[in-house]
C-alpha cells in the first residue's frame, strides 16, 4: 500500500491549489467527499479579485497572488467602487486610513466621479473610493488549472471519498472513507472548508472555532441592463455588493448567517433583503430574479486564514478559514502553505508575507 507524504481533505480551491504546490516535492492524495471537486464554496463564488477585500491583513496574500492570476489569464479588469452617503463619510475616511500603506491602490471620488462610473445612482449616494485594479476571476478555469497541474505532477484525487476515520500510529495516518476505502499518509492536511473543525475532531486535534457563514447571491434582470463596464459596487458599511455578469446583475445582501456545514441554500428573507437594498441604490427597474444561490464562507474567530502544522497534534496541518477570499489569494496562500509544510525557503511570491499571523499557533 502507498504511504503518501500528504493526504489533503477537500478538493475545492484550497485543496486543489495546495496539492499542486506540494506535488513537485512530495506524494499527495486528495480526498473529496462530493461527486466533483469544488461543489461547495468554490463553485458558488461571486468571482472577483479586489485588493482590499478581507482587510489589511489579507492584502499581502491578495497582492502576491495578482501577478500569477494575471499572467495565467484568470483576471479581467473591472474596477471597484466602495460607495457611501453623507452620513458614511467617516467610514470612507476610516477605509483610507486602514489601507494606507498596504500597497493597495485606491482614490477618493466626489459625487461627479461616482456618478460617471455608476449610472442611475440615487442622489443620496455622494461619496466613493475607487479601486482601479479590481478584476473578475475566472474561478472555474483557475480551479481546473490547479487540478490539471496537480494531476500532471502526480496527485491522486479520490472523489466520493468522504473521510469517516483518521487515526495515527507509528507516525502515519490510517484513513478510511465512507465507501470503505483505506489510505495511509504521513501528514493529514485539513482543507475541508466549512467542515474543517469536524475533520480536526475526527483526527484528535483541537477545533479552533472555524465558523461557516452563509452568503446569498441573486442574479437579476434589470431595465436598463447593467453596462458591461460597470464596476463592482460595494457598500462601505458592508450591506450589499453587486456586479454585472453577461447582461445581468449579481447582487448580494452581504449576509453572514452562522450555519452548520451543509449544502447551503438561499433563504427568501435574504433574497428580499438584497432586492430592497438595491432599490435604494439605483433607480433601475428589477424585471425578474432569474437565479439565486448561497455558499458557506468559513472564518476563524479573528477572520484570518489558518496555515501550517498544528502545534499540539503531530502530523496534522491546517489550510482553512479562508472566508470569502480563498480564491483571490489562492496562488500565494498555496505556495506559502506548501513551503511551510515542506520546510522549504520562501520564493519571490511569498517572501514578503508574514506567515506568523496565519499560524495555528495563535490559538494555543
Amino acid at each position: 500500500m502507498i504511504i503518501y507524504d500528504f493526504a489533503i481533505v477537500g478538493a475545492g480551491i484550497a485543496g486543489a491549489s495546495l496539492s499542486a504546490e506540494l506535488a513537485d516535492h512530495a506524494s499527495v492524495l486528495v480526498l473529496e467527499g462530493e461527486d466533483q471537486p469544488g461543489y461547495h464554496a468554490t463553485g458558488r463564488s461571486a468571482a472577483f479579485w479586489e485588493e482590499c477585500y478581507g482587510g489589511p491583513e489579507i492584502v499581502p496574500l491578495t497582492l502576491a497572488s495578482g501577478p500569477y492570476l494575471r499572467e495565467h489569464g484568470f483576471l479581467t479588469n473591472r474596477g471597484a467602487l466602495y460607495i457611501g452617503r453623507e452620513e458614511d463619510r467617516a467610514q470612507l475616511d476610516e477605509f483610507e486610513r486602514r489601507f494606507s500603506g498596504t500597497g493597495a491602490s485606491f482614490e477618493r471620488l466626489d459625487q461627479a466621479g461616482l456618478e460617471a462610473r455608476l449610472p442611475g445612482l440615487q442622489p443620496a449616494w455622494r461619496d466613493a473610493i475607487w479601486e482601479p485594479a479590481c478584476a473578475d476571476i475566472n474561478v472555474s478555469a483557475l480551479h481546473a488549472h490547479y487540478l490539471k497541474l496537480g494531476k500532471a505532477r502526480g496527485v491522486d484525487l479520490e472523489v466520493r471519498a468522504r473521510l469517516v476515520s483518521a487515526t495515527r500510529s507509528d507516525e502515519q495516518w490510517d484513513l478510511r472513507t465512507a465507501d470503505g476505502e483505506y489510505f495511509k499518509a504521513k501528514t493529514l492536511v485539513n482543507a475541508a472548508g466549512a467542515w474543517a473543525d469536524g475533520i480536526a475532531e475526527m483526527a484528535g486535534a483541537r477545533p479552533i472555532g472555524i465558523t461557516p457563514l452563509r452568503r446569498t447571491v441573486v442574479q437579476i434582470r434589470t431595465n436598463p441592463a447593467p453596462p458591461d463596464t460597470l464596476p463592482l459596487v460595494l457598500d462601505i458599511n458592508g450591506d450589499f455588493y453587486f456586479k454585472p455578469e453577461a447582461g445581468r446583475l449579481w447582487l448580494s445582501p452581504h449576509d453572514e448567517t452562522p450555519s452548520d456545514p451543509c449544502d447551503a441554500a438561499p433563504e427568501e428573507l435574504d433574497v428580499a433583503l438584497a432586492l430592497d437594498r438595491f432599490t435604494n441604490v439605483c433607480n433601475w427597474y428589477i424585471e425578474a430574479v432569474e437565479h439565486r444561490w448561497a455558499g458557506l464562507r468559513s472564518f476563524a474567530s479573528d477572520r484570518l486564514p489558518v496555515y501550517g502544522y498544528d502545534p499540539q497534534c503531530p502530523g496534522f496541518a491546517w489550510f482553512a478559514g479562508q472566508g470569502g477570499y480563498g480564491i483571490q489569494t489562492s496562488p500565494a496562500a498555496a505556495r506559502l502553505a506548501a513551503q511551510l509544510l515542506l520546510g522549504r525557503e520562501r520564493d519571490e511570491m511569498t517572501r514578503s508575507i508574514d506567515a506568523v499571523r496565519y499560524s495555528p499557533q495563535r490559538f494555543v
